[in-house]
């Protein structure tokens, strides 16, 4: 039987819908939202990235990611130093190390939560799936 395409479009947004609430609260309580977690994870992968390469890596336009730096900034969880050319790069500071690894903790549970009815074997192919979509 073929499957409905626009179902299985629904599923997997219901899908990204459930990890982003519960991902929501439970960074909230931490005093962070998933898109700053984000970013500070995507800084911690690639110290000294641009903006352009950290918003490519968050799913975000290079204005919404510069305006969400900055409120890290603010916050004391990254500091943005002078880079090559124009590009400003972009580092964790302790706190935002501290705050990275809070949510590391929080991430992984709200996860495990979420993927618990699956058993491994499924987790690996819906992976595999998954990663066969992406360019």
């Amino acid at each position: 039987m073929p499957v409905e395409v626009q179902e299985l479009g629904r599923a997997v947004r219901q899908a990204h819908h459930r990890q982003h609430r519960a991902l929501d609260g439970r960074l909230a309580a931490a005093g962070t939202t998933p898109a700053q977690w984000d970013a500070l994870r995507a800084i911690s992968r690639a110290p000294g990235a641009s903006a352009r390469a950290l918003a490519a890596e968050t799913f975000q336009s290079e204005q919404a990611f510069g305006t969400l730096a900055g409120r890290l900034a603010a916050q004391g969880l990254i500091d943005r130093r002078p880079g090559r050319h124009r590009s400003v790069e972009h580092h964790l500071t302790p706190a935002g190390e501290k705050l990275l690894g809070t949510g590391r903790r929080i991430v992984d549970e709200a996860l495990a939560e979420l993927f618990a009815p699956l058993p491994e074997d499924d987790r690996a192919t819906l992976l595999a799936l998954l990663l066969r979509l992406s360019p």
